[in-house]
């Protein structure tokens, strides 16, 4: 069995073909690599099971390089099939409880948690991380809960001891205020993925990242 390894979830990058503009996943995340990103999750809700695979496979084998983790969203198959480090459910994906028991403790699992509620039981049944979200309103997504704004990071911040990683709507002027808020760290996905440059966005978000925590 894999152990474990401990995660920087500063930089969290999800990704998103449809946004991608017909840009390669792969030449995104390596760019965003570059640029700073310290932890990737593959995020495919429309190609086959087979494409995914082959798809999580090329990243994997690029991160695991890098030394950067991936995060595989919702598909707990793909997650053991490509031997990824995590997985990431949302609250209408397989519930905590069974991906654990299908996996044991080999893969990190990260919870969306779209209120404190969702974030203490995401705690207490056994999550690795918790995902706040959304912080702010996303076009990325159509099917979120309320933004949870800053008071809601705050408040799950000080409800819960996990690594609290917050998304939805994030970008280089708002990402301070968040890990101000208590974030371990922001998940983005258009501020990189639809960037023309995602090394350079990526690098931007991380520099203010830096100075939010050395504030």
């Amino acid at each position: 069995m894999k152990k474990k390894k401990p995660i920087d979830y500063s930089l969290y990058l999800v990704t998103d073909r449809g946004l991608a503009g017909g840009k390669p996943t792969l030449e995104i995340v390596e760019a965003a690599v570059k640029g700073g990103v310290t932890c990737v999750q593959l995020r495919e809700k429309h190609a086959s099971t087979r494409e995914f695979i082959e798809e999580a496979t090329a990243v994997r084998d690029f991160l695991s390089r890098a030394g950067i983790p991936l995060i595989i969203n919702d598909r707990l198959d793909v997650a053991l099939a490509v031997e990824a480090d995590g997985l990431h459910l949302g609250q209408t994906d397989m519930p905590l409880e069974t991906a654990r028991r299908i996996s044991g403790r080999s893969l990190i699992i990260g919870v969306s948690a779209e209120s404190v509620r969702d974030a203490i039981e995401a705690e207490n049944a056994g999550a690795d991380y918790i995902s706040a979200s959304p912080v702010f309103s996303t076009p990325t997504k159509t099917d979120t809960a309320p933004p949870l704004g800053l008071k809601g990071v705050k408040e799950i911040r000080r409800r819960t001891a996990l690594p609290l990683v917050a998304i939805g709507g994030l970008n280089p002027e708002n990402i301070e205020a968040v890990i101000r808020s208590g974030a371990d760290g922001v998940a983005v996905v258009s501020a990189i993925v639809c960037a023309k440059d995602p090394a350079e966005a990526a690098r931007r978000l991380k520099e203010r990242i830096q100075k939010a925590r050395s504030a």
